[in-house]
């Protein structure tokens, strides 16, 4: 993760954006550093926030366990199905059997599965996502924008992978990992600060777990 910054700086400047990422107010261009800081103002691509994260995942509806509902089934996301939770439907067990292929699973393409309310793909299950955020406890209070801990050790991944089981594919649950953490079930995504262009699909994002 810890090069993924700089990749997104450089997409930035590619497509005419002000770069979010600096290390000593200066863009942040290569190398490996702990001392990234993100411009929030900047219109360039960044992580989201955990918060961010959320809300995106959610689609628009209100305390849902996943981005379509309260129940989930290999027909909507790539996980490990098992009779574990109440909350299980799939009419298969184990890795997705589509992508299962010679005893080893692994990835799906895109589109695969339909996408949630806000159009957006495989916020549930296939790979975790990377957050901005350091790991942290968060205000009890719901708190409008927050951009977690000003520092720490273990980034926040969301969303769930391939190879892990259907809780972890819930909206609110959390998973920690070490900046420098490399796997074929991690990946991440682009955001960027809300301009005049997106001003009508406007929303006010609160972090909650749950």
């Amino acid at each position: 993760m810890e090069q993924t910054e700089y990749a997104y700086d450089a997409a930035s400047e590619r497509d005419g954006l002000k770069p979010c990422y600096t290390v000593d107010k200066t863009v942040y261009r290569s190398g490996v550093s702990d001392a990234v800081a993100c411009d929030w103002q900047a219109d360039g691509y960044r992580l989201p926030t955990e918060a961010e994260w959320e809300a995106a995942a959610r689609g628009g509806l209100v305390g849902k366990r996943f981005p379509w509902g309260d129940t989930i089934s290999q027909e909507r996301a790539n996980y490990i199905a098992g009779p574990r939770e109440g909350y299980e439907e799939s009419q298969t067990a184990g890795h997705h059997p589509q992508f299962a292929l010679v005893g080893a699973a692994g990835t799906s393409r895109v589109k695969t599965f339909p996408p949630n309310g806000y159009g957006l793909y495989d916020m549930a299950g296939n790979v975790s996502q990377w957050c901005w955020d350091w790991f942290g406890n968060y205000p009890e209070k719901p708190t409008p924008d927050p951009k977690g801990p000003a520092k720490g050790s273990l980034r926040i991944l969301r969303g769930g992978h391939w190879n892990n089981a259907a809780v972890r594919a819930t909206c609110g649950f959390r998973v920690t990992g070490f900046p420098t953490l490399a796997s074929t079930n991690v990946g991440f995504r682009l955001a960027r600060r809300e301009t005049s262009q997106t001003a009508d699909q406007r929303c006010r994002r609160t972090f909650t777990i749950g």
